[in-house]
């Protein structure tokens, strides 16, 4: 344990100030700088030109909140908490010739969700109507944005997966794992390093955790023939001691990546973000590459038979110890990668971000079936789905996460082995 707590230790040490720092936001308001939440947002004219000076007030139960926007549009209120607020902007300041567009909501009520920061668009320009989004439109939408989820949820599912495959363990420290990959990014890019470079430190960083967690503590536990519950336990332990580690250098605010902010683009009649666009597509790619590694490498093959059954692996000369180290470096390398990409999802960088979709993580391996690499992609990408379709049909997002839990309690119920799992006779 003593290991694993120092290497955390050690990555986040070097570059604690970092912390402290922030990426480029919009012009705040002075009450902005007061609280961790806000509500922001543009204003620019139907030629893309920015509205300025122009005043928007935020109010909620007692507290009123009022900004102004920037030369470039942008405005920011900072408010003391999360929850619903009516956001209006006043008509009587904006230029002469700029008016809402028809149709446009305002005042409006915003609403927070999984961030600490809620953008709101006002519409202007003569002619223009706001239409709300038809029903099929939405669930265009939303099921793709479900597919980049679950993508997103599969690289961590895939990791997790190959660890209780090859160990037996159910690790809930990977939740954590997750997590680094994000900060780890965040911290580079804060002590001014290339981003493609704090992305592939970030990674690397990942790989070198899971590299230290076996060998620092799950081998040795392994060889002292340590059962699998309360080698369970000791991951609980180790994910609630990482994750205030992370909490105590990094902070307990949201902090954004760079380019977290951007704007949606049309492809047909699918309305995606670029963020969600590049996520969707990076994990096809990385998911695609290990299923070729699995299926025709030696690697893969060994990786499968440790998988299938390690005594049987190790009597025909293939080194488990080796295999199972491979596997939690990937394992951690793959979680980094998901954690990266989900901070951009969110969008937001917090020290608990990972602990967050941990139950989404299992719901997908439970789903697709314990140990089964493709059956974690594939409860995951049914989970994401699942997930993002929920509002559109009338839940909250607040709640929307529930319904993946109800997923995983009624496989629990009606096939334990999960969809691509196989039946095990138990006594």
């Amino acid at each position: 344990m003593g290991a694993v707590f120092a290497a955390v230790a050690a990555l986040l040490l070097i570059v604690a100030p970092a912390s402290q720092a922030t990426t480029p936001s919009p012009t705040p308001s002075p009450s902005a700088t007061q609280f961790q939440n806000s509500i922001s947002g543009f204003l620019r004219g139907d030629d893309r030109a920015p509205i300025v000076g122009v005043t928007i007030t935020a109010e909620s139960g007692d507290f009123t909140g009022t900004a102004k926007s920037a030369a470039n549009g942008a405005w920011t209120i900072g408010v003391p908490t999360q929850g619903t607020y009516e956001v209006k902007l006043d008509e009587s300041t904006l230029p002469q010739g700029i008016k809402l567009a028809d149709g446009q909501e305002n005042p409006r009520k915003v609403t927070f969700s999984q961030t600490s920061n809620v953008s709101v668009i006002f519409a202007f320009g003569k002619g223009i109507v706001i239409q709300q989004q038809d029903f099929g439109q939405n669930l265009l939408n939303r099921l793709v944005a479900g597919l980049s989820f679950g993508l997103l949820l599969a690289l961590a599912s895939v990791g997790l997966s190959l660890i209780f495959g090859t160990t037996g363990l159910t690790n809930f420290a990977h939740g954590e794992m997750v997590t680094l990959g994000a900060v780890l990014v965040f911290v580079f890019n804060a002590i001014h390093l290339p981003f493609w470079l704090a992305i592939i430190l970030a990674l690397l960083g990942g790989g070198l955790f899971g590299y230290v967690q076996d060998a620092g503590l799950w081998k040795p536990l392994r060889r002292r023939g340590t059962g699998l519950v309360p080698m369970m336990i000791v991951s609980i332990g180790l994910a609630l001691a990482v994750r205030y580690v992370i909490q105590f250098y990094f902070g307990g605010a949201t902090q954004q990546l760079p380019f977290a902010q951007s704007s949606e683009i049309q492809i047909g009649p699918v309305s995606i973000s670029p963020n969600n666009l590049w996520s969707l597509v990076i994990s096809a790619v990385v998911i695609a590459l290990i299923g070729v590694v699995l299926l025709k490498t030696r690697l893969g093959k060994a990786t499968r038979a440790v998988a299938d059954n390690p005594a049987l692996a190790a009597a025909s000369g293939i080194d488990v110890d080796s295999v199972i180290r491979i596997v939690w470096v990937t394992g951690g390398m793959l979680a980094s990668l998901g954690g990266i990409l989900w901070a951009y999802y969110r969008p937001g960088v917090t020290f608990d971000m990972g602990s967050q979709i941990l139950l989404l993580i299992f719901a997908g391996v439970t789903l697709g079936g314990l140990g089964t690499v493709f059956g974690a992609l594939i409860g995951s990408v049914i989970v994401g789905i699942f997930v993002e379709l929920t509002t559109v049909f009338g839940l909250a997002a607040d709640l929307k996460y529930v319904g993946a839990l109800f997923i995983m309690i009624v496989v629990l119920l009606f096939r334990p082995q999960g969809i691509l799992g196989r039946r095990e006779r138990v006594g």
